[in-house]
């Protein structure tokens, strides 16, 4: 299934496709049923549906779900041309009919709420500005360099012990 269009986009659509055990060779099966389609006129969608029969009958014998859906992305202006714009509202704004609709800039986001305890540990951690320290992670570093040195220094000694004769 692919869409068409952007949400909110009163000219999108949905394109579903199946593919028969023998495709390439025979077409593909192209639906327009999803409940996503139901606002666009019945013409419109078999308009829509013949015109991409007739790409897909110039691409048998070929891998062609990409194209055809290219081939839709490209022409949906084209496509939904004829098709009125509804003024209908959406069903996520008829349902939350008791709260004003308040425009996405002005909603504020939650934070995450943290401890006290927390708090402090992040505070102690960072300075003034919330920002790590820099270097604050050499330590891991230096620690992780010696150890690889010390790994190193004795696998050349046991090396050189098992060597003398």
């Amino acid at each position: 299934m692919l869409q068409i269009g952007e949400n909110g986009d009163p000219k999108a659509f949905l394109i579903e496709v199946s593919w028969p055990e023998t495709y390439p060779q025979t077409a593909p099966v192209i639906s327009m049923d999803a409940f996503f389609n139901n606002t666009i006129s019945s013409a419109i969608k078999q308009s829509i549906l013949d015109k991409l029969m007739v790409e897909v009958e110039a691409n048998l014998g070929t891998a062609m779900t990409y194209t055809l859906f290219e081939y839709a992305k490209d022409n949906k202006e084209l496509f939904m041309e004829k098709q009125p714009v509804n003024t209908v509202t959406s069903v996520s704004n008829s349902i939350a009919i008791g709260t004003p609709d308040v425009p996405a800039s002005k909603k504020k986001d939650k934070k995450e709420q943290l401890s006290k305890t927390q708090k402090r540990k992040l505070a102690d951690k960072t300075d003034n500005k919330g920002e790590l320290p820099r270097g604050w992670n050499w330590v891991d570093v230096i620690k992780q360099v010696k150890e690889e040195k010390l790994n190193l220094f004795c696998a050349f000694h046991s090396s050189e012990e098992t060597v003398d004769i």
